[in-house]
């Protein structure tokens, strides 16, 4: 979002442009603030705000998901101490009850943001005629204004129908106009549930038909090709078995996205007008000035170092504070810590490709716990990605240190174990005119919520549910070559430069090795016969998912949507308690495809709202 914008956000706090507690309270259409905004700037005012909002949430609401995908996924531990948050940790346990805090504050947080789209949609209509036609716009203000609300709509309603399934209440213009607090239901008149996707694809589909190529000075905001991109992301999801619940399943889905897919690839670009490709390198996308216009920026979150901390400069659910525990004087919990499943599905064998037989559970630990003193034994040979998305004890951490004291790095390490996320922390460097003391909190990095090789693994799996699953290998292999292009080099702790180390990249994709790395890296393609088979090839894919994607807050939807949430977390559990004895007990059950509708919104709704029909 250009940074003018964020001037107005305080300014318009009146007009109601929060939503109260309840389900979807909403100040009486036509009160005396809205008068204020029936201009064309109070309207683009008010768009600001619905914008804004994508910055907030919390680490429980936030888009990021990093609750919702990475630690119910598998991917990341709550961390800190075992008393801190006691809602995420018995989320962390599967240990679910309807009463849970998380879950109201991921409704809620979700129809907000609906809400705030409808304002922009109400106001945009009262003056329709004003904000029409003016000379020299490609398009008229009244139809962007509108396809912009119509896109956050659509992405909130999607949001909820990630996390609470597709028979939720979708709230349109009409249910907006309808009343104070307009009660809609989940079921019809028969008891039926009433799934959402087709309001849901609507919203987007307009915003993909009315919103520009590209903003020429609101760099930040959704261009159509974001708009495509969400709207394959949905008919992927609608097309997903998903256990035979949540009305998805339709198999026509998967051509239609694949349609989409390549219309984005030929043509998709960036606000920049930079078409889409993949960045030169992993690395890249997670450095502060160079990650917003690298070529894979689809639907990204632009962050500012200036301005109001709570709106511009945090990530959504602030995942950069939460990274570190008063390391060097930073302000930091000590949540998120990446579990060692994820961490050592990283491990590859001879020919560079992950152990996708999951053998890697069988070997010994990649980091060991002795009292305080973490090992980490940097021979085993990685993908190189795990040292950008996460941090080893004995690898350097950004331009911090080389980790070796857990102290001012882990809280807890019984708790969160000995493993840091890192890709959303920034560098030291980047700090700009901020203190140390402040690195965790600030960022002008983007938060990438869709990037190019998503689409690139998207499509490969669009290719072998329509049947030419062989052709699937080209994109998956299009992702592990970029994977090639960096490595972590060892650094002196001292003074943070580069130094002699005998560890190595083995580069398979080039046939070239790196010299002075921070471990024993290696990297290879997968052979056209791993795609041989659907099996063999949705196997590959899903891999890559995880290995590119880890602690981007994608994975346990993944494991939903496939119908495999039961099989991959219970094996998930069974490995992770040999290390972390706090999952002794977890089960999970494979009935779980999506989580309960809040019980107070159920009470709020007095009826009108129905529990999901996986948790009744």
């Amino acid at each position: 979002m250009n940074l003018k914008k964020f001037l107005y956000i305080i300014l318009i706090a009146g007009f109601g442009l929060t939503s109260c507690s309840d389900f979807l309270s909403v100040r009486p259409v036509g009160s005396t603030d809205e008068v204020t905004f029936l201009t064309r700037e109070g309207v683009d005012q008010v768009i600001t705000s619905m914008y804004a909002k994508m910055y907030g949430g919390g680490q429980n609401a936030t888009l990021v998901n990093l609750v919702w995908g990475d630690v119910l996924g598998a991917a990341a531990n709550k961390g800190s101490t075992a008393s801190d948050q006691p809602d995420w940790a018995s989320l962390e346990m599967y240990s679910i009850s309807t009463n849970n805090s998380y879950f109201n504050a991921k409704w809620r947080d979700c129809y907000n943001g609906v809400f705030k789209a409808n304002v922009v949609i109400s106001l945009a209509n009262k003056i329709e005629d004003e904000l029409r036609g003016y000379a020299g716009e490609e398009k008229d203000f009244y139809t962007e204004a509108i396809a912009q609300a119509r896109f956050i709509r659509g992405l909130y309603h999607f949001e909820c129908i990630k996390v609470f399934g597709a028979a939720v209440p979708y709230v349109g213009t009409e249910e907006y106009a309808s009343s104070v607090n307009p009660k809609v239901s989940n079921v019809d008149e028969s008891g039926n549930y009433i799934y959402i996707w087709d309001k849901v694809e609507e919203d987007l589909q307009y915003a993909y038909d009315n919103l520009p190529d590209t903003w020429a000075v609101e760099r930040g905001n959704i261009n159509k090709w974001a708009a495509a991109a969400m709207l394959a992301k949905v008919k992927i999801y609608r097309a997903s078995p998903y256990n035979n619940n949540n009305g998805a399943g339709v198999v026509s889905k998967w051509t239609e996205a694949k349609n989409l897919l390549e219309v984005i690839m030929a043509n998709g670009k960036q606000n920049d007008g930079k078409k889409f490709t993949l960045a030169n390198t992993y690395e890249e996308l997670w450095v502060a000035g160079k990650s917003d216009w690298t070529g894979e920026s689809v639907f990204d979150l632009q962050e500012a170092i200036v301005g109001t901390q709570g709106e511009t400069n945090s990530t959504p659910g602030g995942i950069y504070y939460i990274g570190m525990a008063g390391a060097l004087g930073a302000a930091g919990f000590g949540f998120y810590m990446p579990t060692y499943d994820i961490v050592h599905s990283h491990m590859v064998d001879a020919n560079g490709l992950p152990l996708i037989d999951l053998s890697y559970r069988d070997k010994p630990a990649i980091s060991t716990i002795e009292g305080s003193t973490i090992s980490t034994d940097l021979s085993v040979f990685m993908d190189p990605r795990v040292d950008l998305s996460t941090g080893r004890f004995g690898t350097p951490y950004w331009d911090y240190t080389v980790l070796s004291s857990v102290a001012g790095w882990i809280r807890d390490l019984a708790n969160g174990g000995p493993f840091l996320n890192k890709k959303y922390i920034k560098k030291r460097a980047d700090n700009g005119s901020h203190s140390v003391a402040t690195v965790a909190v600030s960022s002008d990095k983007n938060t990438h919520l869709i990037r190019y090789a998503e689409i690139l693994l998207w499509y490969a799996e669009v290719l072998i549910e329509t049947g030419n699953h062989q052709g699937a290998c080209e994109y998956v292999n299009q992702v592990r070559a970029r994977a090639a292009n960096w490595y972590l080099q060892a650094a002196d702790p001292a003074n943070m430069t580069p130094t002699t180390s005998s560890w190595i990249l083995d580069d398979k994709v080039n046939g070239t090795t790196g010299a002075n790395a921070a471990g024993n890296y290696r990297i290879g393609l997968w052979p056209e016969s791993q795609f041989a088979t659907k099996e063999g090839a949705l196997t590959a894919l899903r891999f890559e998912r995880q290995i590119e994607l880890c602690l981007e807050g994608h994975h346990w939807f993944d494991y939903a949507r496939w119908g495999i949430a039961g099989t991959k977390l219970n094996s998930y559990l069974e490995f992770e308690k040999q290390h972390m004895s706090k999952f002794s007990t977890s089960v999970y059950n494979p009935a779980w495809v999506m989580w309960p509708i809040p019980q107070q919104q159920i009470i709020t709704m007095e009826g009108v709202l129905v529990q999901n029909e996986v948790w009744k």
